[in-house]
């Protein structure tokens, strides 16, 4: 069990180790909590008694949301919600969403044990599908939430064949939509998920919002030879010049020297035989900036520098969109009162762009929104490794009830 003595931000902390094992994992020696598994019920059940613990009403929303709520002073005053999501991606770490609600449930526990109520009620909601990682597709909780969420999406199985709809009502699953002028704003502090925080000796920064993302399907076509006969002069090698493409991504993507990031994550090379020179390869390239203008000029550039090297060598290339993400930028009153809080927190006030899509971006088409990064140790994430030291989860522990207090001084009712 975890300790009573311990500050809020390292119990918090402990309570995301706590739930990085069975009963609370479905994976053998590490961390899978796919939605809607009986890993899922096991730490819904667990957070519930947490939030009964820090004195809120807890239910379960038509989408097996598990949410607690703190009422506030105003009869009907709009909520403010705190959140992020509590299922993983198979061999994951422990912090990477939990962590958002523990500490929101800290907030609440602080505000209670004070006997202290905002002018507005405070919802912690622990989402159950941001990783996609059981269903083939994310964020499915918070889209419900959002009302964002069409009802023919519902339509879908896992990996071994188990259809959504025989875990979960498909009838009433978009019921889970907030009603407009319910909700306040969104708050979700998370790990940073990358090495900036640690490289500039920070624990926390206000986050600017969640970058643009555009993700692409190259085809290279050439020609398949053997690799003992065909000389050098007469290859028409894919894989060679996908080689030359992939450096061009990253040369653009470095040269630009901002936060725009471009990435080849898998690559498949055909027919794949030690002794054949490649004849086709296909890969994927994710370009990603907090700027939707400096991402699409640097994926045109992107195109451009392929279709030259495809002309040079001989090859053929084509390029199809996957998908297509627009910037979600956080609220700029909200990133204000965050940057406030953590300045009284003893804090330098740091400002960065996520390059991980997270809720939020799905919660701005409901209301205002702010996001807490929390340095984590190597800017790993996604894997076992993943670290939050408990005193930086003290420091956004303070940043974050700074940032309540701060909206609450601001409110007006309507």
């Amino acid at each position: 069990m975890v300790s009573a003595s311990l500050s809020g931000g390292a119990r918090a902390v402990a309570r995301c180790d706590l739930l990085g094992s069975a009963p609370y994992s479905d994976m053998p020696g590490g961390l899978y909590r796919g939605y809607l598994t009986p890993a899922y019920w096991a730490a819904c059940e667990r957070l519930a008694a947490w939030m009964d613990d820090a004195g809120m009403q807890v239910r379960c929303d038509p989408a097996a949301n598990c949410i607690g709520r703190y009422e506030g002073t105003i009869a009907n005053a709009p909520a403010l919600l705190i959140g992020s999501h509590i299922d993983s991606v198979r061999d994951g770490g422990r912090y990477d969403g939990p962590l958002g609600i523990l500490l929101g449930i800290e907030c609440v526990a602080a505000l209670h044990r004070a006997g202290r109520r905002l002018p507005f009620p405070i919802e912690v909601i622990a989402f159950g599908d941001e990783e996609g990682s059981r269903f083939p597709a994310a964020m499915l909780t918070s889209r419900a939430v959002a009302g964002t969420l069409a009802a023919e999406a519902l339509d879908m199985a896992d990996a071994e064949g188990v259809a959504l709809a025989a875990l979960i009502d498909p009838v009433t699953y978009l019921d889970a939509a907030r009603a407009p002028g319910t909700t306040l704003a969104y708050l979700e502090a998370h790990i940073e998920q990358g090495p900036l925080l640690e490289a500039e000796g920070l624990a926390v920064a206000t986050v600017t919002g969640i970058a643009a993302q555009l993700r692409l399907q190259l085809t290279v076509t050439g020609m398949a030879g053997h690799a003992g006969t065909t000389t050098m002069p007469l290859r028409r090698d894919a894989l060679a010049g996908a080689a030359e493409m992939i450096l061009a991504v990253e040369r653009i993507a470095r040269d630009d020297a901002s936060d725009l990031v471009a990435t080849v994550g898998r690559i498949e090379a055909l027919p794949g035989a030690a002794n054949v020179i490649a004849g086709a390869v296909r890969c994927t390239i994710d370009i990603r900036s907090g700027d939707i203008e400096r991402r699409d000029r640097a994926a045109d550039a992107i195109v451009e520098a392929i279709a030259a090297i495809a002309e040079a060598r001989g090859l053929q290339s084509v390029i199809e969109p996957v998908h297509d993400l627009p910037a979600s930028p956080c609220d700029p009153a909200l990133m204000n009162l965050m940057d406030a809080a953590l300045a009284a927190a003893g804090q330098l006030p740091r400002r960065i762009v996520s390059g991980a899509g997270h809720d939020a971006m799905v919660m701005a088409a409901l209301c205002p929104t702010a996001m807490l990064f929390v340095r984590c140790r190597g800017g790993i994430s996604h894997n076992p490794a993943e670290h939050v030291d408990p005193a930086d989860a003290e420091i956004a522990l303070q940043g974050m009830l700074g940032f309540i207090d701060r909206l609450g001084a601001t409110f007006e009712p309507a």
